[in-house]
C-alpha cells in the first residue's frame, strides 16, 4: 500500500491533498501558483510534503491532479487567438448563436462578443447532406484561400467545424489534414473530434472553447510531467474532468474543453464526499477560489450533471457536474466605474501580485483585502504559513476605493463584501429555480480559500439554517481528485423515431460505443479492474425541438423491448412536467453511454472527543453589519469532536479562515467537520 496523491490548482493557489493508505491518513497543502513558471509550484509542494510526511515519491500510486486554468482562461478572456472555417455562407454560425438575448427579462442585456470574432471566420467550399451523404466535394483552393486570410490575422490556431460534419467527418478531416500540412505551427481542432452531436451551434461552439484554451492547458500538463518525472514520481498523471472523473493527461491535451470545469467538478466531488460524511442528503456547494466562485447543486447524495452549463459568458455543451462559475473570488479586484457604482470582478489579482494584504506588490482592492479591513484575517499566517496578512497594505488598497465611493474605509471594505454576496445570491437562486427546489431545505456547503470567509454571510441572505465547514475546507477540490472514478462519455447522433425499425440501429450504436468505451478505458487509460456502464438517450415527442435525457438499461435495447424505451421516456416527461402523451410519437436524437472504472475511496479518520464550548485564544475586533463587534477567536487544529461554537467568532486554520457572525451556533463533529446552524433560521 502507497500514497495517492490530489492535487487541485487555482488561480491563486495549488492545493496538495496525500492519502497513505496504510495508515488511513491525510496529509494537506497549499502553495502560491506561479503563472511566470507554470510546473514550478508543483515541485515547490512536492518537496514541502517529502519533508513533511517522509513520503518517497516511487511510494506513490496515484496522481490526480485538476485545475481550474481552463475555466479561469475562459472567465478572463486570455485564451488563444484563433480562426473558424465553416462551411461556405455559413459563417455566422457564432454570430447568430441562438438568438437568445443574455436575460430574458432585461431590455439592456447583450449577447456576448464571441471568442472568435467574425472577421477571423472563414468559408470554405464544400456541403454535405443531412444524412452525410456529399452534396458538393470540398475545394482545396478554397481551404488555401481561407489558410491564407487566417494567417494575415496572427492566430495561433484554427477550428474547422462544417455543416453535418457529426453525420460524416471526412470534409473536416481533410479540411485539418491541410492545415497541418501547409500551417504546422498552427493547432488544429475538428468539431467531430470534439463533440459529434447535432446542432451546429453548440457543436461549434464547445470546439471553438476547446482550442481557446488549448495553449495554457497544453503547456501547463507539460511542465506538470516534466515536474514528476524530475521528482521520481512513477505514477502516470490523471487529470479530473468536468464530468467528475478522471482521464490520462494525453487525453487532457486534445480534450481540453473537458477540462473546463476540471478544479470545479473535483470540488463539488469533493463537497459531496464532506455532505455525504455528515449524513447530509441535499446540499449547495460553494467553492471560493482566488479567481471564481463555483456553485453546484446536491440532491439525495448525487451531484446534478447536464448540458449547457455556463462558464463565464458562454455556454459548455458536454456532460458535466453542473456548476455555474462566476467572477467572484478572494483575489477578485474591486472597482469604482464611471458612474461611481463599485463593481467586485471578473479580474483577479490572481498570486501574482495577489492581494494587496500579501505584501507581493498587489495594490488594488480584493475581497480578501476587504476582509482584512473588516479584522477578520491576519490572526495567523495563511496557506500553510506561506503567506503572511499585512492588514496596512489591505488598508491602503481599500482607501482608495473608499475616496472614489466617498465612505469610510471600513465601510467601503463591507461594501465589497455585500456585492460579491449579491452576485453570488443571485446566482444561488437561479440554480434553485432550474432544479425546482427550495434552497432553505439544503445545507450550503463552502470551501476553498475564501469559501468559509463568505458562507455564513451568503447564507444568511438565502434563509439556509444549516452549514458545513469541512476540515479542510482549502483543499476540497484536491480531495475531490483523490474519490474521482476513471470515467468518461461516448456519444452517437440517431435521430430516429423509436419503432421497431429502430432495433437494430440502436443496438448496432450501443455496440459500437460499448467498443469505444472499453478501448478508451483498456487501450488510453490502461484500466482493467471493474467497469459500469451507464446508457441513456436524448429523447423528446415527435415536432418538439428540444429533448430531455432518459436513463435506459442496456438490457431494453439487447432484448429489443422497444416500448421499454418509449415507456421510460413517458414516465420521465411526466415527472418533469406533469404531463406525458402515450400515444404520441417518440424520437431518439442521441444514443449516451458514460463507462466508469472504480477507484478506492479513502475513509476519513475520526478525531479526538472533547466537551463543551470551545476553547478560544482570546477576542478580536471585527467589523460586520455597520458596526465593530468584539469575536472569538479560535484556533481549528485546536477543536475536538462534540466542542460547540458561537458567533460571532473567527476560526483560523492553516488553509482558510471561517467567519462566524452573530445569530450562528454549531458543533464538530466526529471527522473534524463544523455544522453550523442559523439560529432564527432553524
Amino acid at each position: 500500500m502507497g500514497y495517492r496523491v490530489g492535487v487541485d490548482i487555482g488561480g491563486t493557489f495549488i492545493d496538495f491533498c496525500v492519502f497513505d493508505e496504510a495508515a488511513q491518513a491525510l496529509t494537506t497543502l497549499k502553495v502560491l501558483t506561479t503563472p511566470a513558471n507554470p510546473g514550478a509550484e508543483i515541485m515547490t509542494g512536492l518537496d514541502r510534503l517529502w519533508d513533511a510526511a517522509s513520503i518517497d515519491p516511487k511510494d506513490i500510486e496515484s496522481f490526480v491532479h485538476g485545475s481550474t486554468i481552463g475555466v479561469n482562461t475562459v472567465i478572463q478572456r486570455k485564451g488563444a487567438r484563433m480562426a473558424l472555417f465553416a462551411t461556405e455562407n455559413f459563417s455566422d454560425v457564432l454570430e447568430v448563436a441562438r438568438l437568445r438575448m443574455a436575460e430574458s427579462y432585461s431590455l439592456f442585456s447583450s449577447r456576448p462578443e464571441p471568442l472568435i470574432t467574425r472577421e477571423r471566420v472563414f468559408g470554405v467550399s464544400e456541403r454535405l447532406h443531412a444524412n452525410g451523404g456529399v452534396l458538393r466535394p470540398l475545394q482545396e483552393a478554397s481551404v488555401l484561400k481561407a489558410l491564407a486570410q487566417a494567417r494575415a490575422k496572427n492566430v495561433d490556431g484554427i477550428i474547422v467545424s462544417l455543416l453535418h460534419g457529426f453525420r460524416n467527418p471526412i470534409h473536416e478531416q481533410a479540411v485539418a489534414d491541410i492545415i497541418r500540412r501547409e500551417a504546422p505551427e498552427l493547432f488544429v481542432f475538428t468539431s467531430s473530434e470534439i463533440w459529434p452531436v447535432i446542432r451546429e451551434y453548440e457543436r461549434t461552439t464547445t470546439a471553438v472553447i476547446n482550442g481557446y484554451i488549448h495553449p495554457r492547458i497544453d503547456a501547463y500538463l507539460t511542465s506538470l510531467e516534466m515536474a514528476l518525472i524530475e521528482k521520481g514520481v512513477s505514477a502516470k498523471p490523471l487529470v479530473t474532468k468536468s464530468n467528475g472523473g478522471v482521464m490520462s493527461v494525453a487525453n487532457g491535451k486534445k480534450s481540453c474543453v473537458n477540462m473546463v470545469l476540471s478544479g470545479t467538478a473535483s470540488g463539488v466531488m469533493g463537497g459531496a464526499f464532506v455532505a455525504k460524511s455528515c449524513g447530509v442528503k441535499d446540499a449547495i456547494t460553494l467553492d471560493i477560489g482566488g479567481t471564481s466562485a463555483d456553485v453546484a447543486v446536491i440532491i439525495d447524495g448525487a451531484p446534478q450533471f447536464g448540458m449547457g452549463e455556463k462558464i463565464g459568458e458562454f455556454p459548455l455543451y458536454i456532460p458535466s457536474i453542473s456548476v455555474t462559475s462566476i467572477g467572484d473570488g478572494g483575489g477578485s479586484l474591486a472597482w469604482v466605474d464611471e458612474f461611481g457604482v463599485l463593481k467586485v470582478g471578473p479580474e483577479s489579482a490572481g498570486s501574482d501580485p495577489g492581494p494587496a494584504c500579501y505584501g507581493k506588490g498587489g495594490t488594488q482592492a480584493t475581497i480578501t483585502d476587504a476582509f482584512a479591513v473588516c479584522g477578520f484575517l491576519g490572526h495567523r499566517d495563511l496557506a500553510y504559513e506561506s503567506v503572511h496578512i499585512d492588514q496596512d497594505l489591505a488598508v491602503a488598497a481599500v482607501q482608495d476605493v473608499a475616496q472614489k465611493m466617498d465612505r469610510d474605509v471600513v465601510g467601503a471594505a463591507e461594501a465589497i463584501i455585500e456585492i460579491a454576496v449579491s452576485g453570488m445570491y443571485m446566482e444561488l437562486n437561479k440554480i434553485a429555480a432550474r432544479y425546482g427546489v427550495d434552497i432553505r431545505d439544503f445545507a450550503l456547503v463552502p470551501f476553498g480559500g475564501a469559501g468559509p470567509m463568505l458562507g455564513c454571510f451568503l447564507a444568511r441572505e438565502l434563509g439556509m439554517a444549516r452549514i458545513v465547514i469541512p476540515a479542510r475546507p482549502g483543499v476540497v477540490s484536491a480531495l475531490g481528485g483523490l474519490i474521482a472514478d476513471l470515467k468518461n462519455d461516448f456519444v452517437r447522433t440517431l435521430l430516429m423515431d423509436v419503432t421497431d425499425a429502430a432495433v437494430v440501429p440502436l443496438k448496432d450504436a450501443l455496440q459500437s460505443l460499448s467498443e469505444q468505451a472499453g478501448q478508451w478505458l483498456q487501450e488510453e487509460q490502461g484500466y482493467n479492474g471493474d467497469v459500469v456502464n451507464h446508457v441513456s438517450a436524448d429523447m423528446c415527442y415527435a415536432g418538439q425541438s428540444f429533448e430531455i435525457e432518459i436513463p435506459l438499461q442496456a438490457a431494453w435495447i439487447v432484448d429489443s423491448d422497444i416500448d421499454a424505451v418509449s415507456d421510460a421516456f413517458h414516465r420521465r416527461h411526466d415527472e418533469i412536467y406533469d404531463f406525458c402523451d402515450r400515444e404520441g410519437e417518440t424520437r431518439i436524437v442521441n444514443l449516451r453511454l458514460v463507462t466508469v472504472g472504480d477507484a478506492p475511496k479513502p475513509v476519513l479518520k475520526k478525531i479526538e472527543i472533547g466537551f463543551g464550548p470551545a476553547q478560544t485564544k482570546g477576542a478580536v475586533r471585527v467589523w460586520f453589519d455597520g458596526a465593530y463587534h468584539q469575536a472569538a477567536l479560535i484556533e481549528r487544529g485546536a477543536l475536538r469532536a462534540g466542542q460547540t461554537i458561537s458567533g460571532p467568532a473567527v476560526i483560523a486554520q492553516s488553509d482558510t479562515t471561517i467567519c462566524v457572525p452573530n445569530g450562528f451556533s454549531g458543533v464538530v463533529d466526529a471527522v473534524g467537520n463544523i455544522i453550523l446552524t442559523a439560529e432564527n433560521l432553524a
